[in-house]
């Protein structure tokens, strides 16, 4: 099926409201400005300011537990959207498990329920000395800024030429950047007819491991539930499954072996979207649609205020890997995906690394004795099939050693879902509760 109306019509709703808004302020700032150059609409404080940007799960934990461990702190979230929708747990919605009102969040109520401030602007540039974030709709001077941004996509290994790159992310997004990307997949999916819908894994330590793998399993399986002539054709950059090996490999034999086609090492040399073909060093797939998960970088506007390093092109944070200091820039902080630590890249990391480096911040405020280095907790549920709904599950937190190299420490896993998958599927929505009502109270 495709989108429902009540979907459809309550996006709009948000794009109409978005819209006007983004209009209006746009209107007033070029009315009384010429350019970014002006103070931002809040009022002034005496009391110290954190500047947030971003509202991810990272974001999120910083603003509200920055706020709880320094309550005299002025708290400003800056984020561009007027509204929060998770990646986590969208594989689901995409084959009609969960409804759309189930990821989307309002950040007024966060910020309400939490005591800080939402500012709905675009971080555009830094004035280190000055302590001043300059965002689209004015400079808001900090004491504290940490930016929480998230990745962007980095196509350069696929192609040079920007009108193929906008065509692949337009017409094949990705969808790990949530919004319009997982509306177009769950339209591909929910409307396919039949042939190969082929899904990629990139290499490096992209955004959230599992998911391409837990992708591939609920699209196969509703294409199975569908009766389909359909097969999953799911190219993997990376040797092996990078996560949760057991328990993907058993399903993809066991439940999907007519439905999934697991190609390791396909690293993609060409892709022809008007042949719809995709080529690697070994063989030549064809398609009738696709989505492609390229590498990951961190978030451009880490790059364009001077706080990235290029490691293997990640493009990642350079900060103090034990208390997320930016290097070369004074209370500055960088936590989330865009961190260049080896920490999964996903929605519980997060949330417990901003909950750590909020402390951070706080004890700096309060000018309390020095905190010790806190691992965050990556804790993991992978939908394994939708009819009946079995997942598998793992729980891992981080050492480091002296050189300051990260490792597992702590792991369980649960991966297998003949025997536990009803009971682990039934804690995804437990653990997607909690999280929710932590970042959100409600």
């Amino acid at each position: 099926m495709a989108l429902s109306r009540r979907d459809v019509l309550a996006l709009s709703g948000l794009a109409v409201a978005s819209s006007a808004l983004d209009a209006s302020t746009h209107t007033k700032s070029q009315k009384n400005n010429a350019s970014t150059d002006y103070k931002a609409p809040l009022p002034d404080t005496k009391n110290p300011r954190v500047v947030v940007v971003g509202g991810g799960w990272s974001g999120l934990s910083v603003a509200k537990y920055t706020k709880a461990f320094a309550p005299n702190a002025d708290v400003i979230l800056v984020e561009q959207r007027h509204e929060f929708i998770s990646c986590p747990v969208s594989n689901l919605w995409l084959v009609d498990k969960v409804k759309l009102e189930y990821l989307t969040h309002d950040y007024l109520q966060a910020a309400r329920k939490n005591k800080y401030t939402y500012f709905h602007a675009t971080a555009v540039d830094l004035d280190k000395e000055k302590q001043i974030l300059k965002t689209s709709n004015g400079n808001i001077h900090y004491d504290y800024l940490v930016f929480a941004p998230g990745i962007d996509y980095d196509y350069s290994r696929w192609t040079k030429d920007i009108t193929f790159e906008n065509r692949l992310r337009q017409e094949y997004p990705a969808g790990f950047i949530p919004g319009s990307e997982h509306m177009t997949i769950k339209s591909k999916v929910t409307n396919f007819k039949g042939g190969n819908f082929i899904l990629t894994v990139p290499a490096g330590n992209y955004r959230c491991l599992p998911a391409p793998y837990e992708r591939a399993c609920v699209i196969a399986d509703y294409f199975k539930q569908k009766k389909l002539k359909a097969k999953v054709i799911l190219l993997d950059a990376n040797n092996a499954i990078t996560i949760k090996e057991q328990g993907f490999q058993t399903a993809f034999k066991e439940l999907y072996a007519d439905y999934i086609e697991y190609v390791p090492n396909g690293v993609i040399t060409k892709i022809d979207l008007d042949k719809k073909v995709v080529s690697t060093e070994f063989e030549e797939y064809p398609f009738e649609d696709a989505a492609f998960y390229p590498q990951v970088r961190g978030a451009k506007i880490i790059e364009r205020v001077g706080l990235a390093k290029d490691a293997k092109n990640m493009l990642e944070a350079n900060i103090n890997e034990l208390t997320y200091e930016a290097i070369g820039a004074k209370n500055v902080y960088i936590t989330g995906d865009s961190r260049p630590m080896g920490f999964s890249k996903s929605g519980n990391t997060s949330n417990t690394e901003g909950k750590y480096v909020a402390s951070l911040i706080a004890q700096k405020i309060n000018k309390t004795p020095k905190i010790k280095w806190e691992s965050p907790v990556t804790s993991c549920f992978s939908a394994i099939s939708i009819e009946p709904e079995k997942a598998i599950y793992i729980y891992t937190e981080y050492a480091y050693d002296k050189n300051n190299v990260f490792s597992f420490a702590n792991t369980i896993s649960s991966e297998e879902w003949a025997k536990d998958g009803i009971v682990n599927a039934k804690s995804i929505y437990d653990w997607a509760d909690a999280l929710y009502f932590d970042m959100f109270n409600a």
